[in-house]
């Protein structure tokens, strides 16, 4: 038979506010354990929680930007559960009335957009961390992460492999960016991810029994995850096993999933109204005046680049998908550099070594301004593009002005056609097979001479000047 992959999402953003989400309490990353808390967000007796305003705004951001309706009115409600992350005992979130609902995004995978539906988009208060020592020593707990704020947004059951996950989890990811409302570090858990994953037969209307995996927290991860968990339940059908709907926990190492428990419906978490916080009311004043401070969004920035710059969607989506770098080939752009070429350059060579470093595009130590004038002084001629190669290299060693660069390691390019021609000469004098070769016809004997002239010239030498004297000493022979 036949199957299809059905996944859901829940993905879980951390707002960059500087505050936690119902005290005051910093939310700053990396500090001590449990120096940011409070009686507020320890939940003591005889404290109150008061809303942070800003983590509402951020929330009505991000819904506006992924094509949401917002609620005019909702309130927030306590779910109850407990973890020792969670010295309240329950978790303030919203069930009821979610702060977005009804939204979506159009991702593109091989060519073709589809749509993806977001059921809702709500607040919520992150829970603490647990940190196991090794060898079963024990477990300690930092509360510093408890009562961060996030929203959660959660997708219908649209998704039909691990590539529109992928798809889908870098549009969120850059929107959310772009928007500067989540600094989406996955690394420090500030962006994580549920997945939900089901099979059913080719053409079945009803979806099979569902299983979860909680907090994938890198997109090859979830990757991997949805691959696997999709041939566990499609082999188990095919031996007539029941799959049971429970949460599974994802081991990236061992690439597989094992069972952590049954999973909880709403009714478990018996929700009810948190009775210290009001109803949050946003009326339409405040939903207009947000969606004004809304920038250029990713779609939108690619849709520009390919009619104003005229390069492939394809550079344009992967250069679009990071503000930063986005930014940046914008910056060298209007510093002159050609569009092509400054996409060729940061999607190859700098993309490589971003690659081999394990490094994003924020990490770039040098500046537009180096790239954009590297560029220049290749097509100038001053340098031939293998040269530049090695500049970039030291551009990402010691950032400073590429013809600085180029001075210090003696890489001008050899461009004067007396002294090329020398070498030409000598390269043909001493491969006299080759050059019977090309009166043959062989045509790969003219790129055997180039190759050596190039290494008699240490790479400087100007390849199209190489290539117009080569031939044309070698007809003359």
């Amino acid at each position: 038979m036949k199957y299809e992959t059905v996944v859901g999402l829940e993905i879980h953003a951390e707002l960059s506010t500087d505050t936690k989400m119902y005290c005051g309490c910093a939310t700053s990353f990396g500090s001590e354990p449990n120096v940011h808390c409070c009686p507020v967000c320890l939940a003591m007796p005889g404290t109150l929680p008061v809303i942070n305003k800003k983590a509402i705004d951020f929330a009505i951001k991000a819904g506006l930007a992924t094509n949401c309706e917002i609620t005019r009115k909702g309130n927030q409600e306590r779910k109850n559960y407990f973890y020792p992350d969670l010295p309240k005992a329950y978790q303030i979130s919203q069930m009821k009335t979610p702060l977005c609902v009804n939204g979506y995004i159009d991702i593109e995978v091989e060519g073709e957009t589809k749509r993806i539906r977001i059921n809702r988009i709500h607040i919520e208060e992150d829970a603490g961390k647990l940190l196991h020592e090794a060898g079963g020593g024990g477990t300690l707990v930092d509360l510093n992460r408890g009562g961060t704020p996030l929203i959660e947004i959660v997708t219908e059951p649209d998704i039909r492999s691990a590539e529109e996950a992928r798809a889908f989890l870098e549009s969120i990811k850059a929107i959310l960016e772009y928007l500067e409302v989540c600094d989406c570090k996955m690394e420090q858990g500030s962006l994580r991810c549920d997945v939900n994953v089901s099979v059913r037969q080719e053409g079945a209307l009803e979806y099979g029994t569902r299983t979860e995996m909680k907090n994938l927290n890198s997109f090859r991860s979830v990757i991997r995850a949805i691959e696997s968990e999709s041939r566990r339940h499609i082999e188990a059908i095919e031996y007539g096993e029941e799959i049971i709907q429970e949460t599974r926990k994802w081991d990236d190492d061992k690439g597989i999933s094992f069972s952590m428990r049954d999973k909880e419906e709403a009714q478990d978490y018996r929700y009810f109204p948190d009775p210290d916080l009001v109803y949050i009311a946003i009326d339409d004043e405040k939903i207009e005046s947000i969606r004004k401070t809304l920038p250029e969004l990713p779609a939108a920035r690619r849709e520009r680049y390919v009619q104003e710059y005229e390069i492939p969607r394809y550079d344009a989506e992967l250069i679009t998908n990071s503000k930063y770098l986005a930014n940046f080939f914008e910056s060298c752009v209007s510093l002159g550099a050609t569009p092509k070429v400054v996409s060729n350059w940061l999607l190859g060579d700098v993309a490589k070594i971003l690659n081999e470093k394990a490094a994003t595009a924020e990490e770039i130590p040098f500046s537009p301004e180096h790239l954009a004038k590297l560029i220049e002084i290749i097509e100038n001629g001053t340098i031939s593009n293998t040269a530049g190669k090695k500049v970039l290299e030291e551009l990402f060693k010691n950032p400073r002005d590429p013809e600085a660069i180029v001075k210090e390691k003696g890489l001008v390019q050899i461009s004067d056609e007396g002294e090329l021609l020398k070498v030409i000469i000598q390269v043909i004098d001493e491969n006299p097979r080759s050059l019977e070769d090309y009166k043959a016809g062989k045509k790969k004997a003219m790129g055997f001479l180039v190759g050596q002239t190039m290494r008699a010239t240490k790479g400087q030498g100007n390849p199209q000047m190489i290539n117009k004297l080569l031939k044309e000493e070698l007809d003359r022979r």
